[in-house]
Protein backbone atom coordinates (compact mmCIF):
# COMPACT_ATOMS: atom_id res chain seq x y z
CA UNK A 1 0.00 0.00 0.00
CA UNK A 2 1.22 3.51 -0.83
CA UNK A 3 1.77 5.65 2.26
CA UNK A 4 0.30 9.12 2.70
CA UNK A 5 2.13 12.05 4.29
CA UNK A 6 0.42 15.40 4.82
CA UNK A 7 2.71 18.40 5.24
CA UNK A 8 0.54 21.43 5.96
CA UNK A 9 0.19 24.68 7.82
CA UNK A 10 -0.31 24.20 11.57
CA UNK A 11 -3.01 21.63 12.38
CA UNK A 12 -4.69 21.43 8.95
CA UNK A 13 -3.23 18.00 8.20
CA UNK A 14 -4.32 16.49 11.50
CA UNK A 15 -7.78 18.05 11.11
CA UNK A 16 -8.14 16.50 7.65
CA UNK A 17 -7.05 13.11 8.98
CA UNK A 18 -9.53 13.36 11.86
CA UNK A 19 -12.33 14.24 9.41
CA UNK A 20 -11.36 11.24 7.25
CA UNK A 21 -11.47 9.04 10.36
CA UNK A 22 -14.99 10.29 11.02
CA UNK A 23 -16.13 9.53 7.46
CA UNK A 24 -14.42 6.13 7.33
CA UNK A 25 -15.24 5.25 10.96
CA UNK A 26 -11.62 4.19 11.54
CA UNK A 27 -8.07 5.55 11.50
CA UNK A 28 -6.45 4.59 8.19
CA UNK A 29 -3.10 2.84 8.22
CA UNK A 30 0.11 4.36 6.84
CA UNK A 31 -0.79 8.02 7.18
CA UNK A 32 1.09 10.74 9.08
CA UNK A 33 1.09 14.49 9.12
CA UNK A 34 3.54 17.26 9.88
CA UNK A 35 2.14 20.64 10.81
CA UNK A 36 4.53 23.50 10.10
CA UNK A 37 3.99 26.59 12.25
CA UNK A 38 5.31 30.13 11.75
CA UNK A 39 7.83 29.50 14.53
CA UNK A 40 9.34 26.47 12.76
CA UNK A 41 12.58 26.82 10.87
CA UNK A 42 12.14 24.97 7.54
CA UNK A 43 15.70 23.67 7.80
CA UNK A 44 14.85 22.04 11.13
CA UNK A 45 11.56 20.64 9.78
CA UNK A 46 13.25 18.80 6.91
CA UNK A 47 15.07 16.11 8.96
CA UNK A 48 11.86 15.39 10.88
CA UNK A 49 9.92 15.25 7.60
CA UNK A 50 12.40 12.73 6.20
CA UNK A 51 12.06 10.58 9.30
CA UNK A 52 8.25 10.73 9.21
CA UNK A 53 8.26 9.82 5.53
CA UNK A 54 10.10 6.62 6.40
CA UNK A 55 7.34 5.71 8.88
CA UNK A 56 4.78 5.30 6.07
CA UNK A 57 7.04 4.02 3.28
CA UNK A 58 6.82 0.22 3.13
CA UNK A 59 8.45 0.02 -0.29
CA UNK A 60 5.50 0.94 -2.53
CA UNK A 61 6.07 4.67 -2.28
CA UNK A 62 4.54 7.67 -0.58
CA UNK A 63 2.20 10.37 -1.80
CA UNK A 64 2.86 13.69 -0.07
CA UNK A 65 -0.11 16.05 0.16
CA UNK A 66 0.36 19.70 1.04
CA UNK A 67 -1.80 22.80 1.03
CA UNK A 68 -0.39 25.82 -0.82
CA UNK A 69 2.30 25.57 -3.49
CA UNK A 70 5.17 27.94 -2.70
CA UNK A 71 4.43 28.13 1.03
CA UNK A 72 6.79 26.73 3.66
CA UNK A 73 5.05 23.33 4.07
CA UNK A 74 5.12 22.77 0.31
CA UNK A 75 8.76 23.84 0.15
CA UNK A 76 9.62 21.25 2.82
CA UNK A 77 7.57 18.63 0.96
CA UNK A 78 9.27 19.49 -2.33
CA UNK A 79 12.64 18.46 -0.88
CA UNK A 80 11.24 14.97 -0.15
CA UNK A 81 10.10 14.16 -3.68
CA UNK A 82 11.66 11.39 -5.78
CA UNK A 83 9.89 10.74 -9.11
CA UNK A 84 7.99 7.47 -9.12
CA UNK A 85 8.68 6.76 -5.44
CA UNK A 86 7.75 9.89 -3.48
CA UNK A 87 5.30 12.07 -5.37
CA UNK A 88 3.58 15.26 -4.21
CA UNK A 89 0.33 17.14 -4.77
CA UNK A 90 -0.76 20.56 -3.51
CA UNK A 91 -4.21 21.91 -2.72
CA UNK A 92 -5.14 19.13 -0.30
CA UNK A 93 -8.78 19.04 0.75
CA UNK A 94 -11.01 16.42 2.35
CA UNK A 95 -12.46 14.95 -0.89
CA UNK A 96 -8.89 14.65 -2.20
CA UNK A 97 -7.69 12.89 0.94
CA UNK A 98 -10.64 10.48 0.92
CA UNK A 99 -9.97 9.60 -2.71
CA UNK A 100 -6.29 9.02 -1.91
CA UNK A 101 -7.19 6.77 1.01
CA UNK A 102 -9.44 4.66 -1.20
CA UNK A 103 -7.03 4.18 -4.13
CA UNK A 104 -3.65 3.43 -2.51
CA UNK A 105 -3.51 -0.16 -3.76
CA UNK A 106 -3.54 0.68 -7.48
CA UNK A 107 -0.08 2.11 -8.06
CA UNK A 108 1.34 5.63 -7.88
CA UNK A 109 0.25 6.88 -11.31
CA UNK A 110 -3.36 5.80 -10.80
CA UNK A 111 -3.34 7.14 -7.23
CA UNK A 112 -2.20 10.57 -8.42
CA UNK A 113 -4.86 10.69 -11.14
CA UNK A 114 -7.67 9.62 -8.77
CA UNK A 115 -6.51 11.95 -6.00
CA UNK A 116 -6.36 15.01 -8.27
CA UNK A 117 -9.81 14.17 -9.64
CA UNK A 118 -11.19 13.78 -6.12
CA UNK A 119 -9.94 17.20 -5.11
CA UNK A 120 -11.19 18.88 -8.26
CA UNK A 121 -14.55 17.09 -8.34
CA UNK A 122 -15.14 17.90 -4.68
CA UNK A 123 -15.45 21.59 -5.55
CA UNK A 124 -19.09 22.23 -6.49
CA UNK A 125 -21.14 25.41 -6.82
CA UNK A 126 -24.05 24.17 -4.71
CA UNK A 127 -26.61 26.57 -6.25
CA UNK A 128 -25.82 25.30 -9.74
CA UNK A 129 -25.69 21.61 -8.90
Amino acid sequence: MIGLFLVTHSSLGESLIQCACHVLNRRPAQIVQLGVTPQDDPHDALPLAREMLSWVDTGQGVLVLTDIFGATPANVALKLLQPGRVEGLTGVNLPMLLRALNHREKGMEDLITKTVAGGRDGIINMLKH
